[in-house]
């Protein structure tokens, strides 16, 4: 097994680190390695990110209504200039909307290393900024004058770019901290050297925008362990970092205990390293109740308020969407009916929440109709699909009568996709949080399916993709992001790739 030594990072002795570390250069804490940053020069460039990427959003959002305005009028009445009332409402969403994110510290750069949540997030605050421009407009009577039209388009538009532009900045972010330019913290490990090499080597904490400046190794004997400590304690002084990570094993908590009390007496932030469990858990987060603190694994439940609205919008729109498509769910079941021997609708069972056993509804798509304890999935070019049936797989239309599930409350309009009975106990047997699906109820799409990841499972790879996208919609859950998935599904190409 390698050491610390053998890491991509520079190593002095023991006996030089006061002197080295103290002349910003690069320093070994017995065994362990620092890089000295200076702390200005850290916070200088976080800042500095902050104001780029608010002026982005703000350079983008007027760029935006500009042309909003240009075009609208252009083609609705020809051009004529834009007209200063509409602007000034777009000017004004738009400081509004910038302040919002400046407030929830939105620009931080750790926020940049990822796309995930810039979505619902951002189009909330942006819904927001809108509603609050048109009442400021009604009251200042400057809606009077303005176009309404090129507003509505300034709308819809405006948070697409927006989005557009964060999601190629996240790319430059993430390019960045690949090569270990971007630093959203500047953090010192100190633990065990086996810990800290297992830390550095499963987590890469470069790839998240962290600055390791400093890693001190501590030496397993009570003799050593409070000289090991104040070494660590007096260059964690020096160095300033923003975080000091404890890599020890929690059952260890003698060592935790005076690490704890050494770095207490230094200005950052403690955390206790990760233990391997909590790799399994995408929202683990500490919970208390009263006075009782304990580790929540597994996220939050939703309140009752949430799964009210949830359900109210699943009745709203699986009603409104089985009235408006009445005309083509009549034309695919003749068409099924003619193009082969066999009943238009197909019922299978599969497992909703808590695994209650209910019957899936779907336009029938293939020749047979399996619902037995083995059952073989559709593959490519499978001769048991029809031609009517491999054209409504191919647009998701043979998913369409599940909204009769959705209504009778068996399934809900985003979720995990439930499988086959028969596929279901193979596949909780081979992943371990396979079964944490059914905590919600299924659905007719989900997270997966708007990535990609839909159609036969061939591999271990695809069906452990699978589940982590479906629990990171269970942990994630908004009302925002099942509208933002429900847009997905029909209008982004990922949801219709690999359909069979």
């Amino acid at each position: 097994m390698s050491s610390i030594a053998d890491l991509p990072i520079p190593s002095l002795r023991r006996g030089d680190a006061r002197a080295k570390v103290g002349a910003e250069s690069s320093a070994t804490l017995r065994g362990g390695w620092a890089h000295a940053m200076p702390s200005q020069n850290a916070a200088l460039m976080r800042a500095s990110f902050s104001v780029i990427a608010a002026l982005l959003d703000v350079v983008v959002i007027l760029c935006t209504a500009i042309a909003c305005e240009t075009l609208y009028h252009l083609f609705a009445y020809g051009f004529d200039g834009s007209t200063p009332p509409n602007l000034r409402l777009c000017v004004f969403a738009a400081i509004l909307f910038v302040l919002s994110n400046v407030m929830r510290h939105e620009y931080a750069i750790k926020n940049y290393l990822t796309l995930d949540g810039h979505g619902w997030r951002g189009a909330v605050l942006w819904s927001v900024a809108f509603v609050c421009a048109l009442t400021f407009g009604f009251l200042a009577k400057a809606t009077e004058e303005s176009s309404r039209g090129a507003f509505v388009l300034f709308y819809a538009t405006g948070f697409l770019s927006v989005y557009a532009a964060r999601a190629a900045l996240v790319g430059v972010v993430r390019r960045s901290a690949e090569r270990g330019g971007a630093s959203a913290r500047r953090v010192f490990l100190v633990g065990f050297e086996s810990d800290i090499e297992e830390f550095m080597r499963r987590y890469q904490p470069w790839e998240s925008g962290m600055n390791v400046i400093a890693a001190v190794a501590l030496r397993d004997r009570a003799d050593a362990l409070q000289d090991d400590l104040a070494l660590a304690q007096a260059s964690a002084r020096m160095l300033l970092p923003d975080d000091v990570f404890i890599l020890a094993p929690w059952s260890r908590t003698d060592v935790i205990d005076d690490c704890v009390t050494a770095f207490l007496r230094v200005p950052a932030s403690i955390h206790l390293g990760p233990e391997r469990v909590l790799d399994r858990f995408a929202d683990a987060h500490i919970n208390k109740i009263g006075s009782i603190a304990s580790l929540n694994l597994n996220g939050r439940r939703h309140d009752s308020l949430e799964i009210i609205a949830k359900r109210l919008f699943d009745i709203v729109c699986s009603a409104a969407g089985l009235a408006l498509l009445s005309p083509l769910l009549l034309v695919v079941a003749a068409a099924i009916k003619l193009d082969s021997k066999g009943p238009a609708l197909f019922f299978q069972r599969r497992h909703g929440f808590n695994r209650e056993p209910f019957r899936i509804a779907k336009f029938r798509s293939m020749t047979t109709m399996e619902d037995g304890r083995e059952i073989t999935q559709a593959t490519a070019g499978d001769k048991r699909v029809t031609r009517v049936g491999r054209f409504i797989r191919r647009y998701n239309i043979d998913e369409l009568p599940q909204l009769i599930n959705v209504l009778r409350g068996e399934m809900s309009l985003v979720g995990p996709r439930p499988h086959a009975l028969a596929h279901d106990q193979i596949f909780e047997r081979k992943i371990a949080l396979y079964a944490r699906r059914h905590n919600v109820k299924p659905g007719i799409t989900g997270w997966a399916q708007v990535n990609g990841l839909r159609g036969e499972i061939d591999s271990p790879e695809k069906i452990r993709l699978r589940v982590e996208h479906d629990l990171y919609y269970i942990d994630h859950w908004s009302l925002p992001l099942d509208i933002w998935i429900i847009v997905m599904t029909i209008f982004s190409r990922k949801a219709y790739r690999n359909a069979l």
